[in-house]
């Protein structure tokens, strides 16, 4: 998945030296001329985590469109570039919202230490953010990461039900996220901020399961040294989420069901019953219709509890969120271990995608921490996932997108290498080949099979695009690369700009 850098300039060839330094590091680019066309770039939803930003262009300044951009609510982090350094110029920029500058003409390393600087600091921030919310109870149903059908019903079902205090049954897999979509229907009800308190019904002893749910008075049984007051009053006044309430013992069960018909409870040696204000949000693994059946659950609780079900997917259902997933974790963890890793290659997200995950998000996100940690390149690959690296990516039908994120679209599927790579060592007589003669078959075939996208040729052959380019017009080899203009490759005019030197 590639960050997407958004390059705000009014000069097409800086736009230019600015692509090939970033496409070289592997980042997408998406390009605005003025700060108006940034803001219209913005406003359609495309993609951007960071954005380079020219102080000087016609129409609105740099500095303008920085204001709007933050009026707007577009937070992501913007790098100004300015032909003067004056202290006054750099101020108004930090001012208006920078997080760093440029000076023209900069170096290549100083773009992309500036960038990877400010992608990290907007993943901390994220975390951050994301942190203060579930702390404060207040994560809701956009905090909810995927966008497949079986996705988009759950948030559509789940923002319904979160209106009013209807008790909900949260069905699904283990390790489908079943608390998180509990949490998000706290968190956009009016009980948000109030306590949310979750209990894992299923691992507490059952002589201990009505003292913890219900509360204890002081001395009434062996080991009560002081009252306790139990989850039901800990949630008073917002949610309490029971985990594989199916594991509950049907004498607890009796005590449960008339805690949600009269909203009271009776504590362990408590001498009157105690009002409380608990919306129920329960969670199972488990069919309870056949518990039932087989008398393990009560009928009555059964149908007071499956008022308003939800069934979470498994992630087998909704591999079209994998990408996304992959992102957030990469996201997340970054700044946990301290690690700077971009993203996973299409290579990778297509193992991903194309693996059933029996243990579904909680796999994953395991998997990719993993990978996170254990990482040394920039991006994850197959290989950083031993688990799932047998798992060959499924062959894309006819007019299908690639297996990846909307912030990936930049970076090129790999085609299957042929099994008899087609560059000959020797010659008709035996002998060695001359090394201008292999290297310009190599480049030919490079070129062959990245379908003319030079930037990727160059990074797989691991050259500049200058370079690659000078090679290409020593060997002769100008006509194999027209096909890349209908690829999306910008050929003319990158054949004479190195982007190796300091961009003015």
């Amino acid at each position: 998945m590639a960050k997407t850098v958004l390059v705000v300039d009014d000069d097409p060839t800086q736009r230019r030296l600015i692509q090939a330094v970033l496409e070289r590091e592997g980042f997408a680019v998406a390009h605005a001329e003025s700060g108006d066309a940034a803001i219209a770039y913005l406003t359609s939803g495309a993609a951007a985590d960071v954005i380079l930003l020219d102080m000087v262009m016609p129409g609105i300044s740099g500095r303008d469109a920085l204001v709007e951009m933050r009026a707007r609510s577009f937070n992501q982090p913007v790098i100004v570039v300015t032909a003067t350094g004056g202290v006054d110029t750099i101020v108004a920029a930090m001012q208006a919202g920078a997080m760093d500058f440029l000076v023209k003409p900069a170096a290549p390393e100083r773009i992309i230490v500036s960038i990877r600087n400010a992608l990290s600091m907007g993943d901390l921030k994220g975390e951050v953010d994301r942190l203060k919310k579930h702390a404060s109870h207040r994560t809701g149903f956009s905090d909810l990461i995927g966008s497949s059908p079986a996705m988009t019903m759950v948030k559509r079902l789940g923002e319904r039900a979160a209106k009013s205090a209807i008790p909900i049954l949260i069905t699904g897999e283990s390790g489908v996220g079943k608390e998180v979509i509990a949490r998000a229907v706290h968190g956009s009800s009016e009980r948000a901020g109030k306590p949310f308190v979750a209990v894992n019904c299923g691992a507490i002893p059952e002589n201990l399961v009505e003292s913890i749910l219900f509360g204890h008075e002081k001395g009434s049984f062996t080991g009560a040294h002081e009252k306790h007051l139990g989850k039901f009053q800990e949630a008073n006044g917002g949610t309490l989420f029971l985990d594989e309430v199916g594991e509950l013992p049907l004498d607890v069960q009796v005590k449960l069901l008339r805690a949600l018909q009269e909203s009271e409870i009776d504590p362990v040696g408590g001498k009157r019953p105690i009002k409380v204000d608990v919306r129920i949000v329960s969670a199972t693994n488990r069919d309870l219709s056949l518990a039932v059946k087989d008398g393990r659950f009560r009928e009555d609780l059964f149908y007071r509890l499956n008022v308003f079900p939800i069934e979470a997917p498994a992630l087998r259902e909704r591999k079209e969120d994998v990408p996304a997933l992959v992102e957030a974790f990469v996201r997340r963890f970054n700044v946990e271990e301290g690690k700077s890793v971009v993203g996973a290659t299409p290579e990778t997200l297509a193992c991903l995608s194309a693996f059933d995950w029996p243990g579904n998000v909680r796999q994953l996100e395991n998997a990719v921490y993993r990978a996170i940690v254990l990482a040394d390149a920039p991006y994850l690959q197959p290989h950083d996932f031993p688990a799932i690296s047998g798992v060959a990516p499924p062959a894309p039908a006819e007019g299908a997108p690639p297996v990846t994120s909307s912030t990936a679209a930049a970076l090129i599927a790999l085609p299957e290498l042929p099994q008899a790579v087609p560059v000959r060592i020797l010659d008709e007589r035996g002998h060695l080949r001359t090394l201008e003669e292999i290297e310009r078959d190599l480049i030919q075939l490079a070129i062959e099979i990245y379908a003319g996208h030079m930037s990727e040729v160059a990074r797989r052959l691991g050259i500049g695009r200058s370079t690659l380019y000078r090679k290409v017009r020593e060997q002769g080899l100008e006509d194999v690369i027209r096909g890349g203009e209908a690829a999306g490759d910008d050929i003319t005019g990158d054949v004479h700009e190195d982007p190796d030197a300091q961009v003015a």
